[in-house]
C-alpha cells in the first residue's frame, strides 16, 4: 500500500444503485483500489505519488487538484489529468514554502504556510499563477509544536485560520508529570483556537485579526458547510496515564479523551486546555492539570460539548461537506 503521506488518492464513485451506469462507465478504478479497502460500489485510483508531503488539498471545478505541501519539497502542488486515465500527467509547482491549508475562492487562491496566508488571482482553467503571490496575513504564531495553518474562506471574504497551541495541555512544564496548568492558560490570548481575518485586505498581522473561537488545542480538520458556517474537528490531548498514572490506566490513555467536532459559533470556548470529552461518560470533564480526577465537571459545565465525538488520538486531518448525488444515502 502506498504511503498516503506522499500520495494523493482519489476515490472514484460506481454507485450503481445510486447514481446509475453512467458513472461506473467514468470511473477510473485501480485494479486492488490502490490497496484501500473501500466499501461495496466505491473503488480508488492512484492520482499522483512522490509529491513530499500533501496535507489539504482542493479541487477546481475543471478537475485540477491543488495540494499544500509540507517538508522539503513544500509548496503549492498542481495536478492535471490530459488523458482522462485517472493519472495526473501534468505537475507543478510553485509557492513560498512549505504550507498545509488551501482554499479556491471568490476567484483566488489561497495557501498557508506556518506563519501566513499568501494568495494568486486565478482564473478559470489556468494551472499556474502568473506572478508572485499577494501576502494576507503574515506573522502568525510559529512555534515546532502545531504549527500547521489550516483554513477556510467563505464568499462574502472571511478568512478563519486555525492557530494551534504550542502545548499539550498548558501546563507549567509541558508534558512533564505532575505539573499543573497555567491556570489562566495565557497561550489563548495568541493560540488554541480559530482566528478570523479579512480575505481581501493584504499586509495584515495577527493582531489585525479577531479570535472567532477559542478552547480549541489544534484544529486540523477545518471546513465550511453548505451555508458558509465553519466546522472543526480538533486534535484532542495526549498523556493523561503518563503524566497522571494515578488517576488513569494504560486503557484510559488510549480511549480517552474523543477526538471533537463542533459547529463553531462567534466567541464560543470549546473548553481546551481545562477540559476534555470523555466518550465513556459523555461529557466535558476538568482535566487533571486543573484539579480533576477523571469524572469531575466543576468549570467544564460551561464549556462546549461536541456535535460528534470520535475515538481518541485518531488526529483528523480534514473534513468535507458531501453535496453530490452519487453516494447512497447511507
Amino acid at each position: 500500500m502506498p504511503n498516503i503521506r506522499s500520495s494523493v488518492v482519489a476515490a472514484a464513485v460506481a454507485c450503481v444503485a445510486a447514481a446509475g451506469p453512467a458513472a461506473v462507465q467514468q470511473a477510473v478504478c485501480a485494479p486492488d483500489n490502490v490497496g484501500l479497502t473501500l466499501p461495496p460500489g466505491f473503488c480508488a485510483t492512484l492520482v499522483a505519488d512522490s509529491l513530499g508531503r500533501p496535507r489539504h488539498i482542493v479541487v477546481a471545478p475543471n478537475g485540477d487538484v491543488f495540494a499544500a505541501a509540507t517538508g522539503s519539497q513544500g509548496g503549492v502542488v498542481a495536478l492535471r489529468d490530459t488523458t482522462r486515465d485517472g493519472r495526473a500527467d501534468v505537475i507543478r509547482r510553485f509557492g513560498p514554502g512549505p504550507g498545509s491549508g488551501i482554499a479556491l475562492a471568490n476567484g483566488w487562491l489561497y495557501f498557508a504556510t506556518d506563519d501566513a496566508v499568501v494568495r494568486w488571482r486565478w482564473t478559470a482553467g489556468q494551472l499556474e499563477p502568473s506572478g508572485p503571490p499577494d501576502t494576507i496575513v503574515s506573522g502568525l504564531l510559529s512555534r515546532r509544536q502545531h504549527a500547521a495553518k489550516t483554513i477556510a474562506v467563505t464568499g462574502d471574504g472571511r478568512l478563519f485560520v486555525n492557530i494551534g497551541a504550542p502545548s499539550n495541555s498548558c501546563q507549567v512544564a509541558d508534558r512533564v508529570p505532575g505539573s499543573p496548568g497555567r491556570d489562566p492558560c495565557t497561550m489563548l490570548d495568541s493560540a488554541g483556537g480559530i482566528w478570523m481575518f479579512d480575505a481581501n485586505r493584504a499586509r495584515q498581522r495577527q493582531s489585525d485579526g479577531r479570535r472567532f473561537a477559542t478552547g480549541l488545542r489544534n484544529v486540523v480538520a477545518l471546513a465550511l458547510d453548505p451555508s458558509g458556517v465553519p466546522w472543526a474537528v480538533q486534535h484532542g490531548r495526549d498523556d493523561l496515564h503518563r503524566l497522571w498514572p494515578s488517576l488513569f490506566d494504560t486503557l484510559a490513555n488510549a480511549e480517552k479523551p474523543a477526538e471533537e467536532m463542533f459547529r463553531l459559533e462567534d466567541g464560543a470556548d470549546y473548553g481546551w486546555p481545562y477540559c476534555y470529552y470523555d466518550p465513556e461518560l459523555r461529557l466535558k470533564v476538568l482535566a487533571p492539570e486543573y484539579g480533576g480526577d477523571g469524572r469531575s465537571v466543576g468549570r467544564c459545565a460551561a464549556a462546549r460539548q461536541p456535535d460528534v465525538a470520535f475515538p481518541a488520538h485518531w488526529a483528523p486531518n480534514a473534513l468535507l461537506f458531501y453535496t453530490g448525488s452519487s453516494f447512497p444515502v447511507e
